[in-house]
């Protein structure tokens, strides 16, 4: 099959509640959409959307950078071994940045998947699960237990609160009563995005010492000092922001670690996740994939390596999607839910409503 063609297009979506990211409240999320078309009819779309506050690059930026990448593929052949490796290894050559790889990986793996007659999650691997638990996030404290408990009702695996923004004992007082609403049936995870310094991560430490905790995400302001946190406190961490431009065999230098938190966005497409993600299993890591308020067909497609990844498919942090009071997609993925249906996900997201997009 050769592509013969694309369409790129720019998104807005409004944002229930806008969170608030590096310290700037995000009221809208914006982002764009590839369409790949292949000359058999076959079409496959992709999702390139940087994160403000978190991603270097501009969404114009983007955009220009697409456009040129996605052009230079007209005419040629998508073969099954660009799905095995060669189109990754192709881009590892590029310096190209990271939320542009993964839209462009994404479109020609959709496009791949069409044509084949294959679905997403068949390509990652040849048994996928069938649903993908999802991590409840708790991003406003004072509804907190209240969401706790809703969340523990509906089913959810495991959940995740923010922490870092209020005083140490604030947040320690909360995860302890958190703990105790979840029970023993709820994971809880914990992300701190960096906030602390040293000596305030180790009183957060002993003040939630008594709180099984599956993980946190990024205590340290200085994530040089983590091995140092773990061997002195025994604290499971979890790597997200350290991960950003590490190549999957730099891992190896992170074996104190009890996860890895995976933003496609963030991490640059499939090929660079999916390797991170085999070495973290490797090492006897927990991948976890996570998304960066992505649309639905980009919160699809984590669905999707979720599904692959692994024996046992892992609570993903899904939960963001919520927070989108519309989306890019005729029937939008059926989140919030404990748990996503991972045949109905990519079903939906290959139906993108294209009136409400705006082609640049």
């Amino acid at each position: 099959m050769n592509l013969v063609g694309f369409d790129l297009y720019r998104y807005s979506l409004p944002l229930r509640r806008p969170p608030t990211l590096e310290g700037a409240t995000l009221h809208h999320r914006e982002g764009l959409l590839l369409r790949l078309s292949g000359d058999d009819g076959s079409e496959g779309w992709g999702e390139s959307a940087p994160l403000p506050g978190f991603s270097e690059e501009s969404l114009d930026e983007a955009a220009e950078r697409l456009r040129h990448l996605a052009g230079s593929l007209v005419g040629r052949e998508i073969a099954v071994d660009w799905v095995n490796g060669a189109f990754g290894r192709q881009l590892d050559r590029i310096d190209t940045a990271p939320s542009v790889r993964f839209g462009l990986e994404l479109a020609v793996w959709n496009v791949y998947a069409d044509h084949s007659g294959s679905d997403l999650p068949e390509l990652v691997s040849s048994s996928p699960s069938t649903a993908v638990p999802v991590n409840g996030l708790i991003s406003f404290p004072m509804e907190a237990l209240e969401e706790a408990r809703r969340m523990g009702e509906a089913g959810y695996e495991s959940v995740k609160l923010k922490v870092g923004a209020r005083p140490v004992a604030e947040d320690a007082r909360l995860v302890r009563e958190l703990s105790e609403e979840l029970g023993n049936n709820v994971s809880l995870r914990l992300d701190a995005n960096r906030a602390w310094g040293y000596k305030a991560a180790a009183q957060f430490t002993r003040d939630v010492a008594a709180v099984p905790l599956e993980y946190i995400e990024e205590p340290l302001a200085d994530p040089r000092r983590l091995p140092e946190f773990v061997r002195e406190f025994g604290m499971p961490v979890a790597l997200d922001e350290s991960l950003v431009g590490m190549e999957s065999e730099d891992l190896d230098e992170h074996r104190y670690a009890r996860a890895v938190v995976l933003k496609p966005t963030l991490l640059g497409g499939i090929s660079r996740t999916l390797r991170l993600a085999g070495s973290a299993l490797h090492l006897g890591m927990t991948p976890v994939l996570s998304s960066a308020y992505e649309s639905g067909v980009g919160t699809a497609a984590l669905v999707a390596l979720a599904a692959g990844i692994g024996e046992h498919p892992v609570p993903a942090g899904l939960d963001t999607y919520r927070a989108l009071a519309e989306d890019v997609l005729d029937t939008p993925l059926a989140l919030p839910a404990p748990r996503v249906d991972v045949g109905q996900a990519i079903y939906a997201s290959r139906k993108v409503a294209v009136s409400r997009l705006e082609r640049i």
